[in-house]
């Protein structure tokens, strides 16, 4: 059957800034989910998840809470991601493995994201459990793959390649935030009970990172990569096949002869059945791949198929990075930096690439990319007015009547970071970037220690690391009752010493004795010999 591609380009409405690349989005009951924020959540947006909404050519979104029993959910950065298809009773769900976080610590997490409740104003409650692994379980990695395979009546996760950190014994000051291709092992991993396997196969030499993979019953396939230890992107194809047998799993690999340079590419789910395209990606370090590919799936093995691509625009052909993710069957995100235009330095220009095949209406692809809006942020024990209107309307009703921007994200609400915050560049050598940071103090956890400068009446914040303050002074400033002043205003780190504050002595009056009557008798001189001579 053919089929075309459309471009559209988005406007972002007060949330460019959080897109990024490594940010993943999800389909969860219809609805589309960003998940992997840039930088730590605010207080908006206290989970870091938001729900996206496409409409009339805006992108939106719009801030998602979980549940009382959810675990706390860092923004990860690259992870893992697969899908749990509703099964014999089990939910729909996305596993999240691995990551980076806004402080370049690589996560070794695995967490199960679920959809908790849909309020009577439709509003969406998520729910985020941690997996606790035993056995052989995966290291710390970003930039690997996670998918799911079904063999027997069974059920497990196959977990291959990514970066981490160099190991301990070999990290130094000089190689600190250096990473290396993990070991190309191959985890399997027992949903049900958590236990985890790692199998060497002889096929699989190489590790890989940035890959593609995909799954249909017992079958993994893994597509393109990039290997460190070369600086490659070789034409890889493997073929994974994975028996659940009673004891542990069995493995077999088969390297084939129909793969394709690409790392970092976007693969979308085009029909129920298994057929994909992808599209985007890298086929070199300075190079982006601008062909599209059809991949099916089938018993009898992967067919991969070149495919006329979207009219790129100029922005798109000529920028040099590219990211985005699936916004559902038939529809994908891709945005692109703005660069080269000095008003907006942290800001993507974005697009909607919609496949249709012929036959089909326009108005199907772009449905399944919105998610409905609630007109109430917070949760309220009674029924308001608005939430009532609800019960018994159609679903076409209440998507027309959900414009309002009571729960739609703005960035512009939130506090200005630039001028008080713990990412600010507090000098011309400022040495904190939240990109790289690493904690220097044994104090510092997420953010770094900042002390303020007594300069004049208005003062300013900076950071110790950048003020090159020892661990103990920094204790004792912030400890006594001294001023600092940084280098850039005096010089070298001194104290001045606070003048002691000066105690106005309180003068003490008297209290007077109220309702006392003073005595008023007066004795004549007859009456004070008469007392005289009786004591006598």
């Amino acid at each position: 059957m053919s089929s075309s591609m459309s471009l559209q380009t988005l406007t972002a409405v007060n949330c460019a800034s959080l897109l990024q690349p490594g940010c993943s989005l999800l389909q969860l009951d219809g609805e589309v989910f960003l998940f992997g924020q840039k930088g730590w959540p605010k207080r908006s947006c206290p989970t870091g998840v938001f729900g996206v909404r496409l409409k009339s050519g805006e992108l939106k979104l719009r801030a998602i809470s979980f549940s009382n029993d959810s675990c706390y959910l860092p923004p990860l950065r690259c992870p893992a991601i697969t899908r749990l298809e509703p099964h014999d009773g089990d939910a729909e769900g996305y596993l999240v493995h691995g990551g980076r976080t806004p402080n370049n610590e690589i996560s070794a997490s695995l967490y199960l994201l679920t959809l908790d409740s849909r309020g009577c104003n439709r509003k969406v409650t998520l729910r985020c459990q941690e997996k606790v692994l035993v056995g052989e379980t995966p290291g710390p990695r970003y930039g690997h793959t996670l998918s799911m395979v079904h063999s027997r009546g069974k059920k497990a996760c196959v977990l291959f390649g990514g970066r981490s950190y160099m190991p301990a014994g070999e990290r130094t000051s000089e190689n600190w935030n250096s990473v290396v291709d993990c070991s190309p092992q191959v985890f399997v991993i027992d949903l049900e009970f958590g236990c985890c396997s790692a199998h060497d196969l002889p096929e699989l030499g190489d590790g890989q990172s940035f890959h593609l993979a995909l799954s249909r019953e017992d079958c993994v396939y893994f597509l393109g990569g990039h290997t460190l230890s070369s600086d490659s992107r070789p034409p890889r194809l493997f073929r994974l096949r994975v028996e659940l047998l009673q004891g542990s799993p069995l493995l077999s690999c088969q390297a084939l002869d129909t793969g394709i340079s690409i790392t970092s590419a976007i693969v979308n789910r085009v029909s129920p059945s298994h057929e994909y395209i992808i599209l985007g990606g890298y086929q070199s370090e300075t190079q982006k791949r601008m062909e599209c590919n059809s991949v099916v799936l089938s018993d009898t093995g992967i067919h991969i198929e070149p495919r006329d691509p979207p009219q790129w625009t100029a922005d798109i052909s000529h920028s040099r990075t590219w990211f985005g993710g699936s916004l559902g069957e038939g529809t994908v995100l891709i945005g692109i930096p703005s660069e080269g235009r000095p008003s907006l330095p942290e800001a993507h220009y974005f697009y909607q690439v919609c496949f249709q095949k012929d036959g089909e209406g326009e108005e199907e692809g772009g449905t399944q990319a919105c998610s409905q809006e609630s007109t109430d942020f917070e949760d309220s024990a009674p029924l308001e007015d608005s939430e009532e209107l609800y019960f018994g309307r159609e679903p076409h009703e209440l998507e027309d009547s959900s414009e309002g921007e009571g729960d739609t994200y703005n960035e512009e609400d939130e506090e200005d970071e630039s001028q008080a915050g713990y990412w600010i560049k507090c000098c011309a050598g400022c040495q904190v970037d939240p990109n790289t940071w690493e904690p220097y103090y044994s104090t510092e956890l997420c953010r770094p220690a900042m002390i303020y400068c007594s300069r004049g009446e208005g003062g300013h914040w900076v950071h110790a690391q950048c003020m090159e303050l020892s661990e103990s002074l920094l204790v004792k400033l912030s400890q006594g009752n001294s001023k600092y002043f940084c280098l850039d205003h005096g010089g070298l780190p001194r104290q001045e010493t606070t003048p002691p504050r000066q105690q106005l002595t309180l003068k003490r009056t008297p209290m007077k004795m109220q309702h006392r009557k003073t005595s008023t008798i007066s004795l004549t001189p007859a009456k004070k010999s008469f007392l005289r001579r009786l004591f006598e």
